[in-house]
């Protein structure tokens, strides 16, 4: 398996007991658009069954609610570009076809997932959100692009912060040299790509799934089990109470 982690230029450095909780704490999983909720006794809104109505049918109806749909997925995504692109000089060329791109594979998305619309929100409001998904992860893509640099997963005094002491640094080295212990002895070579390339060096998910040639949900998986393993283990030596926490 290919070496996928991947470093930004200004990585923050980390002390011993924030590097125990980042790789241990759970990580807040970015919510799919769909499936929703159960919806209101009341069913989705007038337009909401047409727009549905629309899509299922065919012929020239449906080409045409599917035309509308696209323009409609085209200014979210357009949005969500020249939004990430503002703050970021680097993603300014081409955020065209990013946008176009991005709107025609939410369309995909929406039509292969129309079923599993129940009408909590409006039509349009639910759609809208697989356009803002699809131009975020295009453009976390473009901005990763050529930022490969390989962090050692043993080597964690690239990660550990200067303290006021030379007492405290031999103590922050002797904890991360004790983390990197466990991670080499516990968790599997592609769990621990996973942890590093995650939870230290800030790979966005769909980047790495890509680089994988996996899904997002099969990383989420390794990333569960790795940090299960590593917060047992760092309980068992003493290192984190139930809590997830440093001591």
């Amino acid at each position: 398996m290919p070496d996928a982690r991947v470093a930004g230029k200004n990585q923050a450095p980390l002390d011993a007991n924030r590097a125990m909780t980042t790789l241990v704490a759970e990580p807040v999983v970015a919510a799919d658009p769909t499936p929703e909720p159960p919806p209101p006794a009341a069913g989705p809104d007038a337009e909401s069954r047409a727009w549905v109505q629309a899509l299922r049918t065919t012929g020239p109806l449906h080409d045409a609610a599917v035309e509308r749909l696209y323009r409609l997925l085209l200014v979210a995504a357009r949005k969500e570009v020249l939004r990430r692109a503002a703050s970021n000089e680097s993603l300014r060329e081409g955020v065209d076809d990013i946008a176009m791109q991005s709107a025609h594979d939410a369309l995909v998305a929406v039509l292969a997932k129309l079923d599993t619309y129940r009408g909590l929100s409006r039509f349009s409001t639910w759609a809208y959100k697989f356009a803002l998904l699809e131009a975020a992860v295009a453009m976390r893509r473009r901005a990763w692009q050529g930022r490969e640099v390989v962090l050692p997963a043993e080597d964690w005094s690239l990660v550990a912060a200067r303290t006021a002491s030379p007492a405290a640094d031999v103590e922050t080295g002797e904890l991360l040299g004790r983390l990197g212990d466990a991670i080499r002895h516990e968790l599997t070579p592609h769990q621990r790509d996973v942890l590093v390339a995650l939870a230290v060096d800030g790979v966005p998910i769909d980047v790495l799934a890509e680089r994988l040639s996996t899904t997002r949900g099969a990383l989420y998986k390794s990333l569960h089990d790795a940090r299960r393993k590593l917060r047992a283990r760092l309980e068992a030596d003493g290192l984190l109470d139930a809590r997830g926490e440093g001591s």
